[in-house]
C-alpha cells in the first residue's frame, strides 16, 4: 500500500495562496488516480480535487473551481494542490489519498485562512 505524506500548509490571509505537496512512498503512486481531500472542524471529509494516473483532471469541488489546481509530478512521485484566492471557509486539514479515499490516510497538513 502506498503511503503519502502531506506538507505545505500554514496560516495565510484571505486572498493569499499556498501550494500543498503530497509525497508518495513508492512509484506505485503513478498507477493510481489521486485526490486531495479536506476536513474542516465539525464537518465531514470532502473531496476537493481528483486527477487521473495520466495527469488528466477528473474533477474539482464546486467551491474551489477556478481557484485550486491539482497536478502531479511523476519524476518526483508527488501530488500538488495550488490554492489561490483563499477564503476563510477553505480552513481545514488537507489530505491526499487515491481518488476514492481507499488508501491509508496520513496526518494531513493544516491550512488556516484568516479573514
Amino acid at each position: 500500500q502506498v503511503h503519502m505524506e502531506e506538507s505545505g500548509g500554514g496560516l495565510v490571509q484571505a486572498g493569499g495562496s499556498l501550494r500543498l505537496s503530497c509525497a508518495a512512498s513508492d512509484r506505485a503512486f503513478s498507477r493510481y488516480d489521486m485526490g486531495w481531500f479536506r476536513q474542516a472542524p465539525g464537518k465531514e471529509r470532502e473531496l476537493v480535487a481528483a486527477i487521473r494516473w495520466s495527469g488528466e483532471i477528473i474533477t474539482y469541488a464546486d467551491s474551489v473551481k477556478g481557484r485550486f489546481t491539482i497536478s502531479r509530478d511523476f519524476a518526483k512521485n508527488t501530488l500538488y494542490l495550488q490554492m489561490n484566492s483563499l477564503k476563510p471557509e477553505d480552513t481545514a486539514v488537507y489530505l491526499c489519498n487515491d481518488r476514492y479515499g481507499m488508501g491509508s490516510w496520513g496526518k494531513g497538513t493544516l491550512v488556516t485562512v484568516s479573514a
